[in-house]
């Protein structure tokens, strides 16, 4: 049951033509929200989400956050649209194996860790920098950051992601303390394993069990258990959280 009233705000939710991006965009929608869907390449899942949002006067934009500029005009574009933005959630991510395990050639390691890098932190960065423009001009917003559990425990085989979701944790708290003077607030949420569609595969039999048994719940999130959470921090009942980091892993890491 959505509690916080959304009504006459805007919302951008990068990275929403499926997954946790999706349920956040809906979420946001039944709640009131005006809300841009944002993609990369998977222009029919998007048109697919934006379809089905309840409400109107929500929008669609395409872009490759990768490149900060890209990032920039993504988020000048949708408050051009939306009249003016109320929320920006960084979402949009990438998670490719780049092991240092011997198996992969350095040229090809170092590119993947880079477009890693890019599209988890920088352009999120870059993101972040133009809506607290906007936001300061209004006189307030929110910001929530999508991170990961993997930056405090780690993830092996892809060691660009969790480098880049702990910078992107870092630059959460560093830009809360900076623009909070601005009634503007920044989160972040920390998912563990996530039951999405391209996951869901990954929790099949024994390997699946081992996943789901790393937490006492002996499950792994669902997408709308993350969506929920970000609507709260975007919300002004989460004013004085600024700066926090919310574990979302059914205590299968705890820190």
């Amino acid at each position: 049951m959505i509690t916080v009233d959304f009504s006459n705000r805007t919302v951008l939710v990068t990275g929403s033509s499926k997954g946790v991006g999706a349920a956040t965009a809906a979420l946001f929608a039944r709640a009131g929200a005006r809300v841009c869907v944002h993609y990369n390449q998977d222009v029919a899942g998007a048109k697919a989400v934006l379809a089905g949002l309840e409400g109107a006067g929500h929008c669609l934009l395409q872009g490759n956050l990768a490149d900060p500029v890209v990032a920039r005009r993504l988020v000048q574009s949708a408050a051009t649209k939306l009249g003016r933005l109320d929320v920006l959630v960084n979402n949009a991510g990438i998670f490719r194996p780049h092991p240092v395990d011997g198996s992969m050639p350095f040229d090809t390691w170092l590119t993947t860790f880079r477009n890693t890098l890019d599209t988890n932190l920088v352009g999120p960065a870059a993101a972040a920098f133009t809506a607290i423009e906007i936001m300061r001009a209004q006189r307030g917003g929110a910001i929530v950051n999508v991170g990961s559990r993997g930056a405090f425990r780690g993830e092996a085989g892809q060691v660009g992601y969790g480098a880049a979701k702990a910078g992107l944790h870092a630059l959460s708290q560093s830009l809360a303390q900076a623009v909070g003077k601005d009634n503007i607030t920044v989160h972040a949420v920390a998912p563990g394993f996530i039951e999405t569609a391209m996951a869901r595969p990954h929790l099949q039999g024994a390997a699946g069990d081992a996943v789901k048994a790393q937490s006492p719940l002996n499950r792994v999130a669902t997408v709308e258990e993350v969506a929920r959470a970000i609507l709260f921090l975007s919300s002004p009942e989460a004013t004085f959280t600024t700066g926090a980091i919310l574990d979302i892993n059914g205590a299968s890491y705890l820190r």
